[in-house]
């Protein structure tokens, strides 16, 4: 539609003008100004297509600005010689041509060029409108994807801040260390302190978008720790962490998320309790998470319900949007896995 808009508007007020000049007053001035208008609209919706189609397979508006305008600028020129060169052949196979033209038939390197001038600046708006238009869709998109993620954010907060302040958690963590105040009075502390890390964790999570890994592990650890004094030998945790990956950036409270989902639907199911391991590592162009732990899925899958799965895909979208991965699935007849693959930002 744009395209017949466009196009149209342009041919009216080339015919316009042809009527203000009394170019029209003969029939063969008629069959000139109106075959020349002809080819030259019909070419130019044609090399517009096909210029928006090259344009959208070389991912040109995914590129980075500077990129984009010398993809810009390539696309114009090559389009504007291809144009005009079609374009003289057809004027002369239709005996189109205007007297100036004629003058130099003999030339049709020079009729190219002088035509593709023309034509370079017709291009060369299309295409700034097209980018433009692009550009500042984008933009609304991806104001419209940090206030959902805002939205998101404050969501996870408070259900977070809910998760952890649930009776159940605080009434284990609280008994547990009310068990050791006499028995073991630095443990005691200690876990008051890995108690205190979460919960102020948990309330500063609508104040960032990422943390560092090594910052996001310190939480975990103390999560388990506290869950370890409920149970006991029954849990048993492995850590499996490239030391390099501890500066990449996470989202908060992600992983501490998937390891109180391996503790609620797979450690805290088995009789004899079970092992979460934790890995970290680089694969391809991605960061890889794991969490694995003994356990098995429901009839091989996982359901989305609650709160934990479905608010790390939100997340991931929101973030990453297609770039990051999540999976869960049955390593062996005992280990569940879920990982998740975070984009690694390359510099060039």
């Amino acid at each position: 539609m744009f395209q017949l808009g466009g196009w149209g508007l342009f041919a009216l007020v080339s015919i316009f003008f042809a009527f203000s000049f009394d170019r029209l007053e003969s029939t063969q001035d008629r069959y000139m100004v109106f075959g020349r208008l002809s080819v030259f609209i019909l070419s130019g919706i044609v090399f517009t297509h096909i210029m928006r189609y090259i344009i959208l397979g070389l991912n040109v508006l995914q590129k980075r600005l500077e990129r984009q305008l010398i993809y810009f600028l390539l696309i114009t020129v090559c389009f504007s010689l291809a144009a005009s060169t079609l374009e003289n052949l057809l004027l002369i196979q239709f005996d189109l041509q205007n007297k100036n033209e004629r003058d130099f038939k003999d030339n049709f390197f020079l009729l190219v060029m002088s035509g593709a001038f023309s034509l370079f600046i017709l291009f060369f708006i299309w295409n700034l409108i097209y980018f433009m238009y692009h550009f500042i869709t984008k933009s609304r998109k991806q104001q419209l994807d940090t206030l959902k993620l805002e939205a998101l954010v404050k969501e996870l907060e408070l259900k977070t801040i809910k998760a952890h302040i649930n009776p159940h958690f605080i009434f284990n963590s609280l008994n547990g260390i009310r068990a050791l105040v006499d028995e073991n009075p630095g443990r005691a502390r200690n876990a008051i302190t890995e108690l205190s890390n979460i919960l102020r964790s948990s309330m500063q999570t609508d104040k960032l978008e990422s943390v560092s890994l090594e910052k996001e592990l310190s939480i975990v650890k103390d999560y388990l720790a506290l869950e370890n004094m409920r149970f006991e030998d029954r849990l048993k945790v492995e850590y499996e962490i490239d030391e390099d990956t501890l500066d990449q950036p996470v989202p908060p409270m992600m992983l501490q998320t998937l390891v109180e989902n391996a503790i609620k639907h797979g450690i805290s199911k088995q009789v004899s309790g079970g092992k979460i391991k934790i890995v970290s590592d680089f694969k391809d162009n991605y960061h890889e998470l794991a969490v694995q732990n003994t356990g098995r899925l429901l009839n091989g899958t996982v359901k989305g319900e609650g709160f934990g799965l479905p608010s790390t895909l939100n997340r991931l979208s929101l973030l990453y949007g297609e770039k990051a991965k999540f999976s869960i699935q049955q390593l062996s007849n005992e280990i569940v896995e879920a990982r998740v693959l975070l984009p690694v930002e390359t510099t060039i």
